[in-house]
């Protein structure tokens, strides 16, 4: 790997959040389908605060198009809203990263082709960009920005090497980007009529698939057959999105390709990692990325921070009078450690509740700032006042 490229100042995007949302065949065109996308990036806005888009489409090419910096929020009031209308949709949120912050960067990217509208929001990052790129360029496809997932738009316009009979053959376009860039990236792919879920075959970043319930029924939560009382599918960077209309339904396998339609949705492929070649899903989901009632690989991400704790105490025991954690992320291994070990459990640290995500900010400067700004000790803390 080219450490140069992979450092780049060329649009990382590494953990941005993706959501999409497709309505059953007697789903309304109206703007709820923009509304539950709206309620999924609000759920992942920890996941990226700079920036926001949504995509959305009535069944046609004309697709309905609003980003633009800054939170959820602030980006979508309920007036523009009402004016996302359609039956199907994805949405992005944007971290902050070392390229810049400008709103030609914001995703969903859009383009149109001979063969129609093409919508993608890309959570990962491109280790082979540079090369992707020059391949995409020599193809003459013009780009408009440094991003790597403006790069993948362009190359699923591609023709793939076995050409095709009938129109596009988007799995085909798929598996073929899937060789061109392997790693790593989850994908929502969107045509006038489905959204395809791609996770890369070594399934670095998360994603997941979800069920919108029906709300006219009362047996959602009593056991109820799943597939009866649905209304549609959604597609989500985390399970912690899903609540509380929308129900978790499996992880999308690494490698795997998921078509998602009005009729339901099927797994197209799977592709495998290259040969000799193991899974690789990023650890910095557990400890830190994701919200703690998030599932990955069948657990909750909680319960994996508490034992991760517990271990610590096991592999490293120490003489103290206290434990701490360093809110929020570090809450669940200091509960961990403190269950494993006896040593009692107290707030050491009191956070600003309105400064965003430290780690996602574009220098390690305002890092440093923002952390100075997020925590403050407690200087008292002591047996004596009671905060152990």
């Amino acid at each position: 790997m080219d450490t140069q490229e992979f450092n780049s100042e060329s649009g990382l995007t590494h953990e941005c959040g993706i959501f999409g949302a497709i309505g059953n065949e007697n789903w309304p065109i109206n703007s709820e389908i923009a509304q539950i996308i709206c309620i999924g990036l609000q759920a992942l806005q920890h996941r990226g605060q700079e920036s926001t888009g949504m995509v959305v489409s009535e069944g046609t090419n004309d697709f309905h198009v609003q980003k633009g910096m800054g939170l959820v929020k602030h980006v979508f009031t309920s007036d523009s809203i009402t004016k996302l209308k359609g039956k199907i949709g994805i949405g992005h949120n944007r971290y902050s990263t070392s390229a810049k912050s400008e709103q030609v960067n914001c995703q969903p990217f859009v383009v149109y082709s001979m063969h129609g509208a093409l919508a993608v929001a890309h959570n990962g990052e491109l280790v082979n960009k540079g090369a992707l790129r020059k391949q995409v360029l020599g193809r003459g496809v013009g780009l408009s920005t440094q991003s790597d997932s403006e790069l993948i738009t362009q190359a699923l316009c591609l023709i793939p090497p076995d050409g095709e009979v009938n129109g596009p053959d988007w799995p085909a376009r798929i598996r073929h980007l899937m060789q061109l860039a392997p790693l790593s990236f989850s994908l929502c792919i969107m045509l006038k009529d489905r959204i395809y879920a791609v996770r890369d075959p070594y399934g670095n970043r998360p994603l997941c698939l979800g069920k919108i319930m029906a709300t006219n029924t009362d047996q959602i939560d009593g056991g109820g057959d799943m597939e009866k009382n649905s209304e549609g599918w959604v597609v989500s960077s985390e399970s912690c999105a899903f609540l509380p209309i929308m129900k978790y339904f499996r992880e999308v396998l690494p490698g795997e390709i998921v078509e998602m339609t009005k009729y339901g949705v099927k797994t197209i492929d799977v592709v495998p990692p290259p040969i000799d070649k193991s899974l690789a899903f990023c650890i910095f989901e557990y400890v830190y990325f994701a919200r703690p009632n998030s599932i990955f690989e069948g657990q909750e991400v909680y319960g994996v921070r508490v034992r991760c704790g517990m271990q610590l105490a096991t592999e490293h025991p120490v003489e103290a009078d206290m434990v701490g954690s360093v809110p929020e992320s570090g809450n669940a291994a200091a509960f961990g450690y403190s269950k494993q070990s006896g040593i009692p459990l107290g707030e050491l640290l009191t956070k600003n509740t309105y400064v965003g995500r430290t780690f996602i900010q574009p220098s390690n400067r305002l890092r440093q700032i923002n952390v100075a700004l997020k925590f403050s000790p407690f200087y008292t803390t002591s047996k004596e006042n009671g905060s152990y």
